[in-house]
């Protein structure tokens, strides 16, 4: 192609027409979103980041959102999950605790996550993505790497060209818009992703990149959290610029492992690949309650209620887990957890629960909890989980109610049969699941 590598040429974000000449806008289509970058055509690592996605899916699903503040969070104990640009210009953010956000913008629709919807939705883009190339690492429900190496020949495209076709996809076919970035590396492909949110597609060259890192905070090296920036920052340390300037052993001197990530990252050397389909380490659910909760008679239907979400997307991923971990946040935010580990791999709600109940028992102290959680890890495949229990007949007689119970709910929704501990249980607003595979989005 006669266009690659030449800076004198981009193309056009929307009909992607190439473009010959300096003009701000595409000779074909008029749009402004043109591309143009000296490394356009040789980058092949691309971050791909879904905008507000939550809060866009609901917006999609009820147009009569479109242009209002969207909160996805819990109720007044909870937090935000996410929020829509809209409300982020209130300044709602994402882990905010809803009360202030509510205080931030009081007009704003708060909606209950819908983790079902959102994973199905992702998994729909993931998809998309595994069309491009086999190379993708998903981060979480609605971001991944991706590696377009070796894929021109497959596309007839470039990458860039490659992803720009990808984001117009999902827009028309998902009805929801992404960001991307572009670079030669992870660490860069994921800054770039976060420039001009939403639909955004930045571009981060090899030979710009140490100029491009010199002015930014260290906050934006991957691992310098507030802690870590604090230590920096009482040693003077404000600009990945002066990290720059430092040889490694005076990094590792004084951070150790960490003085070496700094040394590598600030120059923008990274040699991660990306690794598609990381181990999945955990399933879990969890939700924070609207006042905090004592009592073993008030905590015991929610726990069945989140053990079954568990179960429900263990047996839809063909996994099961031989470890339970009881999770707990009492009303100071101090955190307890508990995990035990079974015989045998489970993928039962009825042994999730059991487990988790016998674990939650010990806690019971007169501790106010604002916060349960129930999760399985240690996985493997199904192949081996819940054998029949010679001992205990009612243990195998649960299980194979459980087994018809799953039938009629497939059919009819997963409120058509319901337990005696979650029978006509309110839930509470501020329910917050999540699946470890799928961790949930902030952006």
């Amino acid at each position: 192609m006669a266009y690659l590598n030449d800076p004198r040429f981009g193309f056009c974000r929307d009909c992607l027409a190439t473009q010959t000449s300096e003009i701000k806008r595409c000779q074909v289509c008029g749009s402004p979103r043109l591309l143009r970058h000296p490394e356009l055509y040789g980058l092949s690592i691309a971050h791909v980041d879904c905008d507000a996605f939550y809060a866009s899916v609901e917006k999609r699903d009820n147009p009569e959102l479109r242009n209002k503040p969207v909160i996805i969070g819990g109720g007044k104990r909870g937090v935000v999950s996410t929020a829509c640009y809209v409300a982020r210009i209130h300044g709602v953010k994402s882990a905010m605790p809803m009360f202030k956000a509510l205080e931030a913008c009081p007009h704003a629709v708060v909606i209950s996550p819908d983790m079902e919807k959102y994973v199905r939705v992702g998994r729909e883009i993931r998809q998309m993505m595994r069309d491009l190339t086999p190379l993708v690492e998903p981060l979480s429900i609605d971001e991944a790497f991706l590696d377009l190496s070796g894929t021109e020949r497959l596309h007839h495209d470039p990458p860039a060209r490659v992803m720009a076709q990808f984001a117009n996809r999902v827009e028309r076919e998902i009805g929801l818009s992404v960001s991307v970035g572009i670079s030669y590396c992870k660490f860069l492909a994921k800054i770039a992703s976060d420039f001009e949110k939403p639909r955004g597609f930045s571009i981060i060259g090899k030979e710009e990149a140490v100029a491009f890192l010199s002015d930014k905070p260290v906050t934006m090296i991957w691992g310098v959290g507030k802690a870590f920036n604090a230590t920096l920052e009482r040693d003077g340390i404000r600009t990945i610029g002066q990290l720059q300037t430092m040889e490694l052993g005076a990094l590792m001197a004084s951070y150790g492992s960490m003085g070496q990530r700094l040394y590598r990252l600030s120059r923008g050397l990274d040699t991660r690949r990306v690794e598609p389909e990381g181990e999945t380490k955990s399933v879990s659910a969890e939700t924070t309650f609207n006042d905090d909760i004592a009592s073993l008679d008030e905590l015991a239907p929610i726990l069945r209620s989140l053990s079954e979400k568990v179960s429900r997307r263990l047996k839809a991923a063909d996994i099961a887990g031989r470890t339970i971990v009881l999770k707990l946040k009492s009303r100071d935010f101090k955190l307890r957890t508990r995990n035990r580990q079974l015989a045998d791999p489970t993928q039962l709600a009825d042994r999730i629960f059991r487990t988790g109940l016998s674990l939650l028992e010990k806690e019971i102290d007169g501790t106010r909890f604002r916060l349960l959680g129930i999760g399985v890890s240690d996985l493997s495949d199904d192949n081996r989980a819940d054998p029949l229990d010679l001992v205990d007949v009612q243990a195998t007689k649960r299980a194979v109610a459980e087994t018809a119970i799953d039938k009629l709910r497939g059919k009819f929704g997963n409120n058509a049969v319901e337990t005696g501990y979650t029978f006509r249980r309110v839930k509470p607003r501020s329910e917050i699941s999540r699946d470890d595979t799928d961790p949930g989005e902030n952006r």
